[in-house]
């Protein structure tokens, strides 16, 4: 990166001392004071936040799936069913919500598959273990499907309660 400093870019100015235009070899120039820099969009810089915020927010995000996933783990594989079978009623219901136009968090669509896919991904660990092959689990898992008896997910049942 070229830097030029401004009294000798034009005579009839004088600048201050830690100012110097920086020439970089893109088409975009920018102007350094003092070693820092300002770029066109100088909002955009100060709403970033720092590194450190960024990562710490990533420790606890992983550490609360860890829980999760024991959590996951210490329960029986019934259990485990049982739980697939309601969350994927209550995807169902968010994607009626969402067809209807009604009040719906979005956020939940992505919670809930990603919490479907540890319980299958922990189901099929106990499967591996037991030393069930992917074809006799595939065949397994469309045994248990088809023996799914259909029932309100536990947010209805709630309501009908009530």
């Amino acid at each position: 990166m070229a830097t030029m400093s401004l009294a000798a870019a034009s005579p009839l100015t004088s600048a201050p001392r830690g100012l110097t235009v920086c020439m970089p070899r893109t088409a975009s120039a920018g102007i350094r004071i003092g070693g820092a820099s300002l770029t066109r969009f100088p909002g955009l810089a100060a709403a970033a936040p720092p590194p450190a915020a960024r990562g710490d927010a990533a420790v606890v995000r992983m550490a609360k799936r860890e829980q999760e996933l024991e959590e996951i783990r210490t329960m029986p594989t019934e259990k485990i069913e049982e739980e697939v079978v309601d969350l994927k009623g209550e995807l169902f219901l968010l994607r009626l919500k969402r067809s209807a136009r009604q009040e719906f968090k979005s956020s939940e669509f992505g919670r809930m598959r990603k919490r479907i896919a540890r319980m299958l991904t922990v189901k099929r660990e106990r499967e591996i273990e037991q030393g069930i092959n992917k074809r006799l689990s595939r065949k397994l898992d469309r045994k248990w499907k088809q023996s799914i008896v259909v029932r309100p997910p536990p947010s209805l049942r709630e309501n009908k309660e009530e």
